[in-house]
């Protein structure tokens, strides 16, 4: 999995993820965010438009990375979410924590 960091404004990053989110890329993405958090940027976008799976490593962290947005005052929105990845956040109740966004765009507004 590739992620790619675009700086959005102030103390804010978009980081878009093509591939899948699995327990091999999860620590990844964990890392990612940890990197923006440390930066400067405690509030993070996660563009999923170009993530084709994701299983229950991928959502354990996103859930990681949602708590450390928080811990330092910030917040952790997705977007771009497909049918798979739509049904392991219902099916798991997580799109009531994780609401996604259709575009970045939207996840953004109001930041």
């Amino acid at each position: 999995m590739e992620i790619d960091t675009k700086p959005l404004g102030d103390r804010s990053v978009v980081l878009r993820l093509d591939g899948r989110l699995n327990m091999v890329a999860a620590p990844r993405l964990k890392t990612a965010v940890e990197s923006a958090v440390d930066g400067g940027a405690p509030r993070v976008v996660v563009d999923l438009s170009d993530v084709a799976f994701m299983d229950s490593s991928g959502l354990g962290a996103l859930i990681a990375a949602l708590k450390r947005t928080r811990q330092a005052q910030g917040d952790l929105r997705i977007a771009g979410v497909n049918a798979q990845v739509a049904t392991v956040l219902k099916l798991t109740n997580l799109d009531r924590v994780l609401r996604p966004f259709p575009t970045v765009e939207a996840a953004t507004d109001g930041w």
